[in-house]
């Protein structure tokens, strides 16, 4: 009996590979002779350039960039064997777990960092480079990491502008040209869980800013200074690109490097599983087990274990879930494609409580479901 076991990390406490782990410690414990393919996933957040180095046999390079509020960080990228490349986790340099809780300023917070890594990347050598964009601190549009790569942002008396979506809305003109040099021969993917267009009620403002500390005021400056920036981009190439699907992505950065950086965005989750390669693991298999930390309606919108599950569909195979916590009502979970779901953290235990022991209690809920699947497999 073969069980292929993809989850997605749990935020805050397990990575993708503690989290299989965990989950092949408690199957074993029902089914000790089965097969276990482990195959970790990532939908293009944070722990994305970890699951592709490992699935890859790659390898990280420390690079310099500086933090959302520019100040130095530890940073990295991924390079991947062959024509795979290279891949920046946006979250190493911009991201808000890099600042302390409720200290972030969602107008001034910048994706120079980013552009630092992606320029370190290019120095390497790679040729395509996947942008995994999830967790940002930031609404800046992808200006800040643009700006890192060469392109110029300026006002009306042609000086350049301050980093940090705010400074958009004094955007007069912009110049391409050290850019398009030195991004010129790159091919630059952006990898996204989301597809919000850049401005208005689903736009990266809107929706996002407030996590990141927009008050409502806050909200309506930048996402009038971001549709501002569309405007002049617009003017400058010809095209307006405000509307793409995963324009809103990591505070417009998706827009910013399709509209001026010839980038193109991909759902991160399904360019996750043709780099490992899930759809030959899963060959032969009785059952695959995938998880998150909180599977609720959102699940089904591009994250993960979606489309492990559609992936698995396909192929004829059943898929259950280990989570974190499991919110999604019994049609939502059919509408996912998996077909059993347990909860790793108890009724009744708070965050605080579960945190310092996620791996044991992920092993206890898939001891849980295997004992559950027991007979049917």
């Amino acid at each position: 009996m073969k069980i292929v076991i993809a989850p997605d990390k749990f935020k805050g406490s397990l990575t993708a590979p503690e989290v299989a782990h965990a989950i092949e410690a408690g199957f074993r414990t029902v089914f000790p002779r089965a097969e276990y393919v482990l195959v970790p996933v990532a939908d293009g957040g944070d722990g994305t350039m970890e699951v592709l180095v490992r699935a890859t046999g790659g390898s990280e390079v420390r690079a310099n960039a500086v933090g959302p509020d520019g100040r130095p960080v530890a940073a990295a990228f991924g390079v991947l064997p062959g024509e795979l490349g290279a891949v920046v986790e946006l979250a190493q340099a911009s991201g808000l777990a890099l600042l302390p809780e409720g200290s972030n300023d969602p107008r001034s917070a910048t994706t120079h960092g980013t552009g630092q890594l992606v320029a370190a990347a290019i120095e390497h050598g790679a040729e395509r480079i996947i942008v995994a964009v999830g967790g940002s601190a930031t609404s800046d549009g992808g200006a800040g990491a643009l700006e890192a790569l060469g392109a110029r942002f300026m006002d009306a008396a042609g000086k350049d502008l301050a980093r940090g979506g705010a400074a958009l809305a004094e955007l007069q003109r912009i110049d391409l040209e050290p850019l398009q040099e030195r991004v010129r021969g790159t091919s630059i993917v952006v990898a996204t869980d989301v597809d919000n267009p850049l401005c208005g009620p689903r736009g990266a403002a809107a929706v996002y800013a407030p996590q990141k500390g927009a008050d409502p005021e806050t909200v309506r400056m930048l996402d009038s200074a971001l549709a501002h920036f569309a405007d002049v981009a617009a003017a400058t190439t010809g095209e307006d690109r405000r509307n793409v699907a995963g324009a809103g992505a990591a505070g417009g950065f998706g827009f910013g490097f399709v509209a001026l950086a010839g980038a193109t965005i991909r759902p991160g989750a399904s360019l996750v599983l043709d780099i490992v390669q899930l759809d030959r693991r899963v060959e032969g298999a009785s059952l695959v087990v995938t998880g998150e930390g909180k599977l609720d309606a959102q699940t089904h919108s591009g994250k993960a274990p979606a489309a492990v599950a559609d992936l698995a569909r396909k192929r004829g195979v059943r898929t259950a879930a280990v989570c974190g916590s499991v919110e999604a009502a019994a049609d939502e979970l059919e509408r996912i494609g998996i077909f059993k779901a347990v909860a790793a953290t108890p009724k009744g235990m708070s965050l605080d409580e579960a945190l310092p022991r996620a791996a044991q209690l992920v092993e206890e809920a898939a001891a849980k479901l295997a004992a559950g699947l027991r007979g049917s497999l």
